[in-house]
């Protein structure tokens, strides 16, 4: 059974592997060490910014970011943006995705949120079909600009 918990500075080149394991994470991760530590310790501090790891049998084979973001709109709902969900690809569609999701769920909740909100990149049709299979809506476009 997967266990989830707020990730510790011991696991975050773990999570970077996890990061790594994928089309477009390998393209776009590095491998270094000092900048995700920093990154981490960021986060951290932010308070309200949590990177969470899913362990099966001790093993981390999991991991989101969540952020709980206050706002005004939509009648000051507070809100949940996910993030930077990977499973380890040789679990992937084995039910580990859907038990992350209902544990950003249930994080989200308890934080007051009433909204989970998420991007996928476009080229990932099997997300976006898994996304949707939990009840997520593609009601937006997204857009984003490099700042560096």
């Amino acid at each position: 059974m997967i266990r989830f918990r707020t990730a510790e500075e011991r696991d975050v080149l773990t999570v970077v592997a996890l990061l790594l394991d994928d089309v477009l994470g390998a393209a776009r991760e590095s491998s270094d060490a000092a900048t995700y530590l920093a990154a981490f310790h960021r986060m951290r501090d932010e308070g309200a910014n949590h990177l969470i790891v899913g362990e099966l049998d001790g093993r981390i084979v999991a991991t989101y970011q969540i952020t709980f973001i206050s706002g005004l709109s939509l009648r000051a709902t507070r809100r949940a943006q996910v993030e930077s969900v990977r499973v380890v690809s040789e679990l992937r569609g084995q039910g580990i995705g859907a038990a992350l999701m209902r544990d950003a769920e249930t994080r989200a909740r308890e934080a007051g949120c009433g909204l989970m909100q998420l991007t996928t990149n476009r080229s990932r049709p099997d997300a976006h079909r898994f996304y949707e299979s939990l009840g997520f809506t593609p009601s937006h476009i997204g857009y984003k600009r490099v700042l560096n």
